[in-house]
């Protein structure tokens, strides 16, 4: 568990500073606290490592002004733990249950325990930007475009990390133009 947190944070930060994210953009983040461990994921779920991980999420997120978004493991379709306030500025499908180690994931369940009465569980979200910790396939939570971001945290204990961040479409074809350090 040693450095759990701390791993957490700076790949929040890393990832909000090299995407440019600004304040009330999402990052949502899946983790898996089995794969942090060195198990098979959905084998070996411990809520105090989804707490170290939350913690380290939540500093992070905090001190950016963005906003955090927990994806749930299948169990729960992969619903996403937000803050009330986020699921009612975007609008978002809001959805019944309540993530648990076993169901939901620990790190899902810590961030939905920290919420107390703000947590709200929703279908879906089209995050700005995510991380994997841990192969949980976050993918579908992002707006299109994913652009990989390589972050200098590769791993958090022993698990995979990969991040992205979105971008909007290109759209014109050879003879439009972009704004100046549109990348592609």
């Amino acid at each position: 568990m040693e450095g759990l947190k701390e791993s957490a944070e700076a790949a929040f930060t890393e990832l909000v500073q090299t995407a440019r994210l600004r304040p009330g953009d999402v990052v949502v983040v899946g983790g898996s606290s089995s794969e942090v461990q060195g198990q098979r994921i959905g084998s070996a779920s411990a809520l105090a490592v989804g707490e170290e991980l939350y913690l380290g999420l939540h500093q992070a997120a905090s001190a950016t002004g963005v906003e955090l978004a927990v994806q749930c493991c299948e169990h729960l379709n992969r619903a996403i733990v937000v803050r009330r306030a986020v699921c009612r500025e975007r609008r978002l499908q809001e959805v019944t249950a309540v993530p648990v180690p076993g169901a939901g994931g620990a790190l899902a369940a810590a961030y939905y325990q920290a919420l107390s009465d703000e947590a709200c569980l929703v279908a879906s979200i089209a995050a700005e930007a995510g991380i994997d910790i841990g192969d949980t396939l976050i993918g579908m939570h992002l707006r299109p475009v994913a652009v990989p971001v390589r972050l200098s945290i590769t791993r958090i204990g022993a698990a995979h990390v990969v991040a992205a961040r979105t971008r909007p479409p290109l759209i014109g074809g050879p003879r439009a133009h972009y704004p100046e350090g549109t990348s592609r």
